[in-house]
């Protein structure tokens, strides 16, 4: 039975977004209150879905005068927790703001809505000659808006950095229902703080993304991948590092090891990709105007320590070599509710950073199952922890304290959200966490946007 006041506010809201676009019932509000991993959910007051940035400004509006947290949401392929409701919020989805414009083809910049998903923007630059820098394997569900809150990186970031480096403008709703909007298209603006660059990365804890202006990059026709089996993680990274230097065509390097591509083939239907099994993967993309092919197999056939090998041009086998890597979180996914460590460790630190991870999740909470994939151009591994409960942290907690050790990243890429906040003092000192939590209350003074990610929840009362 919902709450008299709650009623009120979702009556005053679908007058604002339509009575369809604010949803109450348990079976429509499920797949907004839990995210990917499963391990995180939590009851909403109910789901709104506003169709303009007018509507987003007018909803947050009638939130801040009735004190309702609220919980922004894009495509909600979060892993940490960060995208869905805890302790009743309302949650605000975007995925309506799907417009995108015309590509701008004199700055090679497009605008587009929070809510258009990665894979639509991919194709629309794809149409108009361009690409676009980011890519993930959740490109059919992750969505603008959710890439610039969690400043998403992906399989591409070591050539085109991470989302922050694609946006050139934003416009965003505050909690109190003002809007920033900085849309200028402009590669040079040094007209006082870089507002884009604070909202990347800040969870829709300081404000609600609604579009940005995004910069487009050449599209490279002509492209190479290779799948190198490798003794172990030491071997990938000199290989990795050798490839780097003899071509700068590589857009992507990739490691997965033997027990991934196991659950992979097991649970796709996929064949082992070589006669036998391999303790360790390499896999390398290029992508160049004119044929990078010949360039990466004389870097392959230089370099010792290749123990397998396969290389494809023609992008329906390129394709078949991506998805053993691109399908380690779905087989991960089929064999239970894992615990995600997405973390990074300077690249010297890599490969012992690997071995040491194995032992140290094993020896902290025997019978876990660890399996590991990973971004190796950039120094990004992805802990993926099986066997446990999911309120069990003992892994987590061995895993994040050995990344500090290394001077390493406790989240690479998804985010603290509310998984990390446990362990962000490892890697932020108390002077970050206090200038964070300045920036927070300035921008958000009741604490009413996504309250208890990245920084610990205060009661409303403390916030003023």
């Amino acid at each position: 039975m919902m709450r008299a006041e709650d009623h009120d506010l979702a009556s005053e809201i679908a007058g604002i977004v339509g009575q369809e676009h604010v949803l109450r019932d348990a079976d429509l509000c499920a797949s907004y209150e839990t995210d990917w991993t499963r391990r995180y959910t939590g009851a909403s007051r109910f789901v709104v879905r506003p169709g303009s940035t007018g509507e987003v400004a007018a909803v947050m509006r009638a939130c801040e005068r009735a004190g309702a947290a609220v919980v922004p949401q894009g495509g909600n392929t979060g892993l940490v927790g960060g995208s869905v409701p805890r302790r009743g919020e309302v949650v605000l989805s975007l995925r309506r703001l799907a417009a995108v414009e015309a590509v701008d083809d004199a700055g090679g910049e497009v605008t587009a809505g929070a809510g258009v998903t990665l894979a639509v923007l991919q194709e629309h630059a794809r149409e108009a000659g361009w690409a676009f820098g980011v890519d993930l394997a959740s490109r059919d569900s992750a969505t603008v808006g959710g890439m610039i809150a969690t400043n998403a990186g992906g399989i591409r970031m070591m050539r085109y950095g991470p989302m922050r480096a694609q946006v050139l403008g934003i416009e965003a709703v505050r909690a109190d229902g003002s809007v920033i909007r900085r849309m200028p298209g402009l590669r040079k603006d040094n007209t006082g703080y870089d507002l884009p660059g604070l909202l990347c990365g800040s969870e829709g804890t300081l404000a609600v993304v609604t579009g940005a202006r995004l910069r487009l990059v050449p599209a490279l026709p002509s492209r190479a991948v290779a799948l190198l089996a490798v003794p172990d993680a030491r071997t990938a990274l000199a290989l990795a590092a050798r490839i780097r230097a003899a071509t700068p065509a590589v857009e992507a390097q990739e490691v997965f090891f033997a027990e991934g591509i196991e659950l992979v083939c097991r649970h796709t239907g996929l064949s082992l990709p070589f006669a036998r099994a391999y303790p360790a993967y390499l896999l390398v993309e290029c992508a160049a105007q004119t044929d990078p092919l010949p360039a990466l197999a004389e870097a392959i056939d230089s370099a010792s320590g290749v123990l397998d090998s396969a290389v494809a041009s023609d992008r329906r086998l390129r394709e078949e070599l991506w998805q053993y890597r691109e399908r380690h979180t779905e087989a991960i996914s089929a064999e239970g509710v894992p615990h995600k460590l997405d973390v990074a460790v300077p690249l010297g630190a890599y490969a012992g950073f690997e071995r040491r991870v194995r032992e140290a999740i094993v020896s902290a909470a025997p019978g876990a199952r660890p399996v590991l994939f990973g971004h190796i151009g950039d120094g990004n591994l992805h802990v993926n922890v099986l066997g446990l409960e999911p309120a069990d942290e003992r892994a987590s907690n061995a895993v994040l304290r050995l990344v500090a050790e290394l001077g390493g990243s406790i989240s690479a890429e998804h985010g603290v959200g509310v998984a990390k906040i446990p362990w962000l003092h490892l890697t932020r000192s108390p002077e970050d966490i206090v200038a964070m939590a300045a920036i927070k209350r300035a921008l958000d003074p009741r604490g009413i946007l996504n309250p208890g990610v990245i920084l610990p929840m205060e009661p409303l009362s403390a916030r003023g």
